[in-house]
C-alpha cells in the first residue's frame, strides 16, 4: 500500500489515515479498504493511487478497475444501503455489519457513524473472525471523530489528490 499524503490536514484526519493504514498493514488478507460516508462518497481508502484512475474509467464507460477503492466504495454504499432498508422491513434495529464470503474474497461491511460505513475486502484465505474484530477496533477508534467537518476535510482531500494527479 502506498500511503497517501497526509500534508495539510488535521490531527483528526492523519489519525483516521494512520488507523486505516494500521488496519490494512496489521490484518493478513485485507486487500483493500474504504470508508465511505451516508451519501456514498468515498472518503479514505486503502488504495489512493487508483481513485482517479477508476474516475476517469466510469466516465468513460469502459469497465472500470476491479477492486479500486472507487468500486470497493460503490459495493460498500449499495450493501449498505440493502442491509438498512431490511433492517427496516424486517423492524430488528440497526445493522451493525454484513459479511459475504464468495469463493474467492470477502466482503466486510460495518456501520461507522452516521451512516458512515467501513468496507473490507478480504482474500479468500482472510480469517474473517480477525478482520471483523480489527473492523471493530477501527470503528471504535474512528467513530467519535468522523464529524461532518472531517468527512468534508476528507472529501476534498480525495478531490485535491486526484486535481493534482497527472494525467
Amino acid at each position: 500500500m502506498t500511503a497517501p499524503s497526509t500534508f495539510g490536514l488535521s490531527s483528526e484526519a492523519r489519525n483516521l489515515h494512520w488507523l486505516l493504514t494500521n488496519l490494512v498493514e496489521e490484518v493478513p488478507g485485507i486487500q483493500s479498504v474504504a470508508v465511505v460516508s451516508s451519501d456514498g462518497l468515498l472518503l479514505l481508502s486503502s488504495d489512493p493511487g487508483r481513485n482517479e484512475e477508476a474516475r476517469e474509467a466510469r466516465t468513460a464507460k469502459p469497465a472500470g478497475p476491479r477492486g479500486s477503492a472507487a468500486d470497493l466504495a460503490t459495493i460498500v454504499s449499495g450493501i449498505g444501503s440493502l442491509t438498512v432498508g431490511a433492517a427496516k422491513l424486517m423492524e430488528f434495529g440497526g445493522v451493525k455489519h454484513t459479511m459475504v464470503a464468495m469463493d474467492e474474497g470477502s466482503l466486510f461491511v460495518m456501520s461507522i457513524s452516521d451512516g458512515s460505513l467501513l468496507g473490507v475486502h478480504g482474500s479468500a484465505d482472510c480469517d474473517m473472525s480477525v478482520v471483523a474484530y480489527h473492523m471493530a477496533l477501527f470503528v471504535g477508534r474512528a467513530g467519535h471523530v468522523l464529524t461532518p467537518e472531517l468527512r468534508s476535510e476528507l472529501r476534498q482531500s480525495l478531490q485535491s489528490q486526484s486535481a493534482g494527479s497527472p494525467r
